[in-house]
């Protein structure tokens, strides 16, 4: 009786070897023929391997990318391959994530380093998936077609060729950023209906705009020029008046110029956002129009902060620094008031026959003192020069009293 217990153990045993044998054998033919042995099993239960996204070296370094150093090492490589998928029109994007929701903050993410992809919507459906493969599936809204995004590529090379052949490319930081804003200013209206109006179509090809295209445009602009902008969201009050103001989203950039980080506000720079017309005194819509305001070309996070709001997904680097300023530039902010040196700018910008004198004022405090003593009492004796100098008998000016931006403007008219 032992004899034939040991007998069938060997039999088992010898059964089992084969087995296993054949499935040895199986598996060095599978693995040869798909690769990997993952990707074995996977054949074997029936399910085919997730193909993931290559990144090509097309790419590049990301240096500039601001968004994309914010991230850990796992988070750069899912952010590389939504990058590469929409650079590539793909329909369905593999990712190495399991979280869907952050993998969508990772696409706008995207979209904020990269101006240039203005045929994604921004929006996605993602769904996470998890046993043997674990990934998310992100299939991305696409507001054009691979030909349609072709022809407006063109349209937008063709306009920002246009538009960069008017400055030098041995110009300073300061005189390109300044050029890439005034063009912006000058060639684009502020309209809410706007088609496009939140990519850099609607800049490039309708001239029609919100923050979102002004600011994107900005950013691509300064971009070709080897400049660092990025883009920044956040909220802004509704309204320049005085009082507690509605919140809405809003748009701006960040930007290094020699070698310092300054705040870029294009939106705000357009005339549609000057004060309001209980704000202005007799002063006409051609005046307005004309009068960009540079508040926030190049400032520090006191002067932004007194209007803007940004978001708290990415921690923003500290602008301490307002000495490129356009108005400090160009000798029209004060940190303090004398009313000798008020009536010389005026003076100055009489004498010269130009149409406007610009007084911004480091704080409310020096302001208030520079607006009642200026208003009341220098701008008449500025006005009396205009007079005698130009033999009019009769002088007229207006004047907008920016209370948010410290700031005084004054128009003066010859005739």
């Amino acid at each position: 009786m032992e004899k034939k217990k040991k007998r069938r153990r060997y039999r088992g045993l010898r059964f089992l070897i084969l087995v296993m044998g054949v499935l040895i054998v199986c598996g060095v033919y599978q693995y040869r023929e798909y690769g990997n042995i993952k990707d074995v099993m996977l054949k074997l239960i029936g399910q085919e391997p997730v193909t993931y996204q290559h990144v090509s070296e097309e790419i590049g370094g990301m240096d500039g990318k601001f968004y994309y150093q914010q991230l850990s090492e796992e988070e750069q490589t899912v952010y590389q391959e939504l990058l590469q998928g929409l650079l590539d029109h793909v329909e369905q994007i593999y990712v190495h994530s399991q979280k869907p929701e952050r993998v969508n903050e990772l696409l706008v993410y995207v979209l904020n380093d990269y101006p240039e992809i203005f045929w994604s919507d921004g929006t996605a459906s993602s769904t996470a998936y998890s046993g043997f493969q674990n990934y998310t599936s992100v299939m991305p809204g696409y507001l054009y077609t691979k030909e349609e995004c072709e022809k407006k590529k063109t349209q937008i090379d063709m306009e920002v060729s246009e538009c960069l052949s008017g400055i030098s490319e041995n110009a300073s930081d300061y005189e390109k950023i300044l050029y890439d804003y005034e063009y912006i200013v000058n060639q684009v209206d502020y309209d809410d209906a706007a088609e496009d109006n939140q990519n850099i179509c609607s800049v490039f090809i309708g001239k029609k705009s919100v923050c979102a295209g002004y600011s994107k445009a900005m950013q691509y602009l300064m971009e070709k020029q080897g400049l660092f902008c990025t883009y920044v969201t956040g909220e802004v009050t509704e309204s320049f008046s005085d009082g507690d103001g509605h919140k809405i989203p809003h748009a701006w950039n960040l930007v290094k110029c020699d070698g310092d980080y300054y705040y870029v506000d294009v939106t705000w720079g357009d005339p549609i956002f000057q004060e309001s017309e209980e704000e202005a005194e007799n002063v006409m819509d051609d005046e307005i129009r004309d009068n960009i305001s540079y508040d926030y070309m190049l400032c520090d996070d006191d002067e932004l902060f007194r209007t803007h709001t940004p978001d708290l997904e990415v921690e923003l680097p500290d602008c301490t620094k307002m000495d490129l300023n356009y108005y400090v530039v160009n000798g029209m902010y004060y940190t303090e008031y004398d009313g000798q040196t008020a009536l010389k700018a005026m003076n100055q910008v009489i004498s010269a026959r130009e149409t406007k004198v610009v007084l911004k004022y480091s704080d409310e405090s020096v302001y208030k003192t520079a607006k009642e003593d200026i208003l009341n009492n220098e701008v008449k004796r500025a006005a009396q020069n205009l007079a005698q100098w130009y033999h009019l008998t009769e002088v007229s000016y207006s004047y907008i009293d920016d209370k948010k931006m410290n700031k005084i403007t004054i128009f003066w008219k010859y005739s």
